[in-house]
Order: structure tokens, then C-alpha cells, then sequence
């Protein structure tokens, strides 16, 4: 099969992800919060203590289906992700576009509230997002290779396969620039152990995908790592 038609339908998905990614709350948003919502939007831990003990409901959800602990997630705002959590907040509730804390921690390159998450027990392996994927596999295709480091060592499978039929490997390599950030990323996968054989939808291994685009850097980690095909 000619390259043309799979180079085309990755180009096409490219520029389709951002208007499907998830999305934070806006400034107009965060300044019509209330309560729980206010309190982890501003980081106010002392608001938000006194909040907590009087036993609110900690999975109350805004317009776009973000808790709290969402909030405060995407304004990074740790001590109060920390508060919830001890206050009973779900680490793994899914927003309206279907995306988690860890993969929206994991799509900023925020490794310092990521590493927390993951230490007080979210899950890295959860199928977020409309195209059944994972934090891993979205870190990879932003080249995010410190965030893919903590999911690897968290657990996250190395494996999956979106509903787009790729894996975290091949996104690194179909929704990357071949550049060092995505280089590194491969690198990761690779030594962890992410699997070289699995293709795209239309039959295209890593490798093969890789010579596609001419990326001359991943094509030689795939080959260094024993991959024929």
C-alpha cells in the first residue's frame, strides 16, 4: 500500500486532536466558581478546609462535568488536590470529555502534580478520552518523555491500542516531529518493552510508519532494538 493515504489520514487526526482534547476551565469560568470549585480554582487551602468539614459533596460537578479535584488539577494546584483526596475525592472520575486528573496532568507535562496523583493512588491506566486511550498514550503523542517516564514506572500498559488502532509507540512517531522529545519518548517505550510489532490500521509497523516520514533518528532506535518489519 502507497504511504500517501496513511501520511494523509495522520495529517487530517493531527490537526483534528486539539479541538477534541480536553478542556480547562476558562478565566470567566473559574471566576463564576463557587464553593468547592472556587476554592481548588484559587488554590485556597484554608477556604477549602473549612469547606471540607462540613462535609459537602466532593464529587459535585460544574457544567463540564469537572469535580473539584479536576479543578485543581488543571490549575495545578497541588495542596488542594491533596485536600480532596484526603476528603474522599475519586483520583480517577472521568470529566465530560472523558478525561481523567492523571491524563490531564500528563497532557500539561506537569510531572510535579502527575508524580502526586500517581502517589496518593490514581490510576495510570485508565481509557480516558473519545478515543479509548490512556495518559501514556497521549504523553507520547505530545513527546512528553518525563511524564511517559512516571507512567511506565507507575505501571501504565505499555500496550494499548485507541480506538484510532495505535499504540503509545506509534503515536510518538505518527503525532510527533521526529524530534528529540519524541525521540526520547520512543526511547522510553522501547526500553520498557512497548511492542515493535503492532501496526496501524492499515497493516503499517512502527518501523515501517517511521520510514514513511523519513525519520532517520527513529528508524535506527527501531532497528537497534531488533525490529525487522
Amino acid at each position: 500500500m502507497s504511504s500517501i493515504r496513511p501520511l494523509a489520514l495522520a495529517a487530517a487526526l493531527l490537526l483534528a486532536l486539539p479541538a477534541a482534547a480536553q478542556v480547562p476551565p476558562t478565566a470567566a469560568q473559574a471566576a463564576a466558581y463557587q464553593g468547592l470549585h472556587a476554592a481548588a480554582a484559587s488554590g485556597d487551602s484554608a477556604k477549602l478546609k473549612r469547606l471540607l468539614a462540613a462535609g459537602p459533596d466532593v464529587e459535585a460537578r460544574d457544567a463540564y462535568g469537572r469535580t473539584a479535584l479536576h479543578v485543581a488539577t488543571f490549575a495545578r494546584k497541588r495542596d488542594a488536590i491533596r485536600l480532596l483526596a484526603q476528603a474522599g475525592a475519586s483520583l480517577n472520575a472521568l470529566e465530560n470529555e472523558r478525561y481523567d486528573a492523571v491524563t490531564i496532568a500528563a497532557v500539561a507535562d506537569d510531572e510535579d502534580t502527575l508524580r502526586l496523583l500517581l502517589e496518593l493512588g490514581a490510576s495510570s491506566g485508565q481509557i480516558t478520552s473519545r478515543y479509548d486511550g490512556t495518559a501514556l498514550i497521549a504523553a507520547a503523542h505530545l513527546g512528553h518523555a518525563g511524564v511517559v517516564h512516571q507512567l511506565i514506572a507507575a505501571g501504565a500498559p505499555l500496550d494499548h491500542v485507541n480506538n484510532l488502532h495505535w499504540t503509545a509507540l506509534i503515536e510518538s512517531i505518527v503525532l510527533g516531529d521526529g524530534g528529540p522529545r519524541h525521540q526520547a519518548t520512543l526511547k522510553a517505550l522501547l526500553d520498557a518493552g512497548a511492542s515493535t510489532t503492532l501496526a496501524d490500521r492499515q497493516g503499517n509497523s512502527p518501523l515501517q510508519l517511521a520510514r514513511q516520514r523519513g525519520y532517520a533518528a527513529m528508524v535506527q532506535m527501531l532497528e537497534s532494538a531488533g525490529t525487522k518489519h
